[in-house]
C-alpha cells in the first residue's frame, strides 16, 4: 500500500476533478506513481485537461502532513479505495470517493441490509415521528440505519436507531471537527460512540452548501435501498432519490396528505413507482430472504414518545427547554435495574446511575462528583435517557427513572 501522504496529495489537488483522479489511478496503479509520474505519461490519461496537467505540476505535500497530524490529534482512521475495509458497493458506483476519513467503527457494509433514511431539513412533526420510528423498527429488525446527520428527517432517522440500540452510520458533508448543525452535536457525540461517521472532505473542511450533493451519492451508495421520509418538490432530499436510482438502488417513500407540501415530492415518487412504507417490513421483506441471518424475526418494544421529543437536543434547537418531569412514580413503582447482574451498561453509566441515587442533579454536578470528562458524561446521560434509565426535567437536571438494586 502505497503510503497516505500520496492518497492525500492527490485526493486534494486542486484542479484536478475526482474522475481525472480516477483514471490517474486506474492509469498507474499507486497514487505514489502518479507523484513520481511526469507530464508526458500525465498526458497518456484519457480526460486529461491543460487545467488538470498544470496542476498535478504540484509536487507539495504540505497539505497531507497537515491532514495527516489532524487525524491523528481527532483520532481519525482513513480508507482508501485499495483498502479491504472499503465497501464494493460504494467502490462499484460510478464515481467512488478516492478515500473516506472514519470516526468510530466501521461496519462491512457489503454484508449488512444498509438503508438510507432521508429527509427534508423541515420536516413535518408527522415525519418526524414516522422517520425516528420507521428507523427504530428497522434497527430493531437488525438494520443498518446510513444518513446523513442534517436537520430534520435525518436526524430523526438517527435517533431512532440509536433508541432501538441498532448501529448507524452518518455521512457528513465537511470535517469531523465542524459539528454541523450544532443542534445535532448530541447526536454526533453519540454516533461516534456507537456507530460510525464518514466524510471524504479532510478536517477543517467547512459544511459548504456545495458539498451536500455530493455527499449524497455516498450515503445512497453504501446501501441497499432508500428511504424517504418526507421531501418537498425541490429538495435535497430528492438529489439522493436521483444517486439511488443511478446506481440501481431500491427506492421507497412514507405517503404523506396530498396537499402537504412537505411531501409533494415522496409523493409524486410514490406515483412513479416507488415502494410504500408504512412499517419498517414493507422495507426489510425485501433483502430477508437475501440476508436470512441478518433480518431477525422480532421487534423490540416501540416507545410512546417519537417525534420530536424524542432525543437529546430537539428543545435546544427550537429555543425551548424541556418542559418540567412530572412527579415521578412511587419507587416501588419503577422498573429495577439490578447492577448484581448482566445489565449491558458502560463503566461510565453505572457510576454515572450510582452517583444519581435518589437525587436530581444538574450535570455540572454529575461531572464534578464522577470526576468524568464532560464529553464523557454528555454521551452516557444522552445513552441512559434514550432507554429510560434516566430522566431529564427542565434546567438540564437528570433523576433516576429506576430503582437501583445489586449496587456493592
Amino acid at each position: 500500500m502505497a503510503s497516505l501522504k500520496y492518497w492525500l496529495w492527490l485526493s486534494r489537488l486542486e484542479g484536478v476533478s475526482l474522475q481525472q483522479r480516477l483514471s490517474l489511478l486506474e492509469h498507474f496503479g499507486q497514487p505514489d506513481k502518479v507523484y513520481f509520474g511526469d507530464s508526458g505519461e500525465y498526458a497518456l490519461v484519457e480526460g486529461m485537461t491543460r487545467q488538470a496537467l498544470t496542476a498535478l505540476e504540484n509536487k507539495s505535500t504540505s497539505r497531507a502532513d497537515d491532514i495527516l497530524g489532524d487525524c491523528q490529534r481527532l483520532g481519525l482512521r482513513i480508507i482508501t479505495i485499495h483498502d479491504a475495509e472499503y465497501p464494493d458497493r460504494l467502490r462499484n458506483i460510478y464515481d467512488p470517493p478516492l478515500l473516506l476519513y472514519v470516526q468510530g467503527r466501521m461496519p462491512a457494509f457489503d454484508d449488512e441490509v444498509a438503508i438510507a433514511m432521508v429527509g427534508s431539513r423541515k420536516v413535518s412533526p408527522y415525519g418526524q415521528m414516522m422517520g425516528e420510528k420507521l428507523a427504530f423498527q428497522m434497527a430493531g429488525l437488525g438494520a443498518l440505519i446510513v444518513s446523513g446527520l442534517a436537520a430534520g428527517g435525518d436526524a430523526a432517522a438517527h435517533r431512532g436507531a440509536l433508541r432501538a440500540g441498532g448501529f448507524t452510520a452518518a455521512v457528513i458533508a465537511g470535517g469531523h471537527d465542524i459539528i454541523y448543525p450544532r443542534e445535532n452535536r448530541w447526536l454526533y457525540e453519540d454516533i461516534a460512540v456507537r456507530g460510525v461517521i464518514l466524510s471524504e472532505y479532510p478536517p477543517g473542511t467547512p459544511h459548504d452548501r456545495t458539498h451536500f450533493p455530493v455527499r449524497n451519492r455516498i450515503i445512497s451508495g453504501l446501501c441497499l435501498g432508500t428511504v424517504v421520509i418526507e421531501a418537498p418538490e425541490r429538495s435535497g432530499t430528492l438529489i439522493t432519490v436521483n444517486h439511488a436510482l443511478d446506481q440501481g438502488r431500491d427506492i421507497f417513500a412514507l405517503p404523506g396528505q396530498a396537499d402537504d407540501w412537505h411531501c409533494t415530492g415522496s409523493n409524486r415518487l410514490l406515483r412513479d413507482g416507488a415502494g410504500v412504507v408504512t412499517d419498517a417490513w414493507d422495507v426489510l421483506s425485501c433483502y430477508a430472504a437475501r440476508f436470512p441471518h441478518k433480518i431477525r424475526p422480532f421487534r423490540a418494544e416501540e416507545p410512546r414518545n417519537f417525534g420530536p421529543q424524542g432525543g437529546p437536543g430537539e428543545a435546544e434547537a427550537a429555543g425551548k427547554e424541556k418542559p418540567e418531569a412530572s412527579p415521578p412514580p412511587p419507587a416501588e413503582q419503577h422498573p429495577i435495574l439490578d447492577l448484581s447482574e448482566d445489565h449491558g451498561l458502560t463503566d461510565d453509566q453505572v457510576r454515572i446511575v450510582c452517583t444519581l441515587g435518589t437525587r436530581t442533579m444538574q450535570v455540572d454536578e454529575i461531572i464534578e462528583e464522577t470526576e468524568i470528562p464532560t464529553r464523557r458524561v454528555l454521551s452516557a446521560l444522552t445513552m441512559l435517557e434514550l432507554d429510560g434509565i434516566v430522566e431529564q426535567s427542565s434546567g438540564k437536571r437528570f433523576a433516576l427513572a429506576v430503582t437501583l438494586t445489586g449496587q456493592e
